[in-house]
């Protein structure tokens, strides 16, 4: 992982790309001040005053800043931010990182803030100091209801994957799931998918059936690695259903499967299966499908 001041010079060259000349004015003043005094009040108000001099608006990167954020610190992926996010993360990292000090305001920032500032906060954990105290604080953050605080937590962030016991992994995926979040978004979702948490897609997924709801497509993906005959007549129900999207999904996972059971039960859809050695249907496509339909 890269340096604070590594961070902080990456993301000033994306809000200066992004924001007005006065605002990166302010910015710099508030930077200044804070790495020279170690103020908590100059700190708290710049943190909370900086909404009135950023915009909500994403961060607009090019394929080369996208690559060097991941160079700078695996799966980060700014593009994901706004700018008010940004400006609010090169705060965070300006503050002086004497572990006890810096805990301290950390703490009563998260204990303070309002939506969007928490928003900040869970979406920079992959870039902030001491990422492995940090764990209760991601894990208790993964029980709002509010979704633009799970989603900085859960969607194109590479903390948990990187810090969650499985335990915990399961119980935001299955979060995500209840939340309909897109799955796709989930960093390192396959290489963390395990047989506990497809037992419980499974078991959700019936519980839906028996209340007479359907199953976001997404979900299916979970259960490819660990196919065993109660999956099977799962994906058999979701592929025999007259819900397309549903239907991709379970031949997608049926396609993946590495199982002679599985293969029998799409042997018989070969515009489906071309569709999908074709990159035509993917978990991804699928994903994004499911959530304009929602919207």
């Amino acid at each position: 992982m890269a340096s604070a001041s590594e961070i902080i010079n990456f993301l000033k060259t994306l809000v200066e790309k992004n924001a007005e000349e006065k605002s990166i004015s302010w910015l710099n003043q508030k930077v200044e001040q804070v790495q020279s005094s170690g103020s908590n009040s100059a700190f708290f108000l710049a943190f909370s005053q900086a909404s009135r001099f950023f915009k909500k608006d994403s961060l607009e990167l090019s394929e080369t800043e996208a690559r060097q954020a991941d160079l700078l610190v695996d799966g980060f992926e700014p593009a994901y931010w706004s700018v008010l996010q940004a400006a609010r993360t090169i705060l965070l990292l300006s503050y002086p990182q004497e572990k006890e000090k810096w805990f301290a305001i950390v703490n009563q920032l998260f204990e303070t803030a309002d939506m969007n500032e928490q928003q900040a906060l869970f979406a920079a954990l992959p870039v902030l100091p001491y990422p492995e105290e940090l764990l209760p604080r991601a894990i208790d953050g993964c029980r709002t209801n509010m979704t633009l605080v799970f989603d900085a937590i859960a969607l194109n962030n590479p903390y948990p994957a990187k810090y969650f016991p499985e335990a915990n992994w399961n119980q935001l995926v299955l979060k995500a799931v209840f939340m309909q979040r897109p799955l796709y978004r989930i960093q390192k979702l396959d290489e963390r998918r395990n047989l506990a948490l497809a037992d419980i897609a499974s078991d959700f997924a019936h519980e839906r059936w028996a209340a007479g709801r359907s199953v976001m497509p997404e979900l299916w993906r979970l259960v490819v690695p660990f196919i065993n005959d109660r999956f099977l007549a799962d994906l058999k129900r979701v592929i025999e259903s007259e819900d397309e999207m549903a239907v991709e999904a379970g031949l997608l996972a049926l396609y993946q499967c590495d199982s002679e059971k599985a293969k029998q039960l799409f042997k018989s859809r070969c515009e489906e299966v071309m569709a999908i050695e074709y990159g035509e249907i993917t978990w991804e496509k699928i994903g994004i499908g499911f959530q304009e339909k929602r919207t």
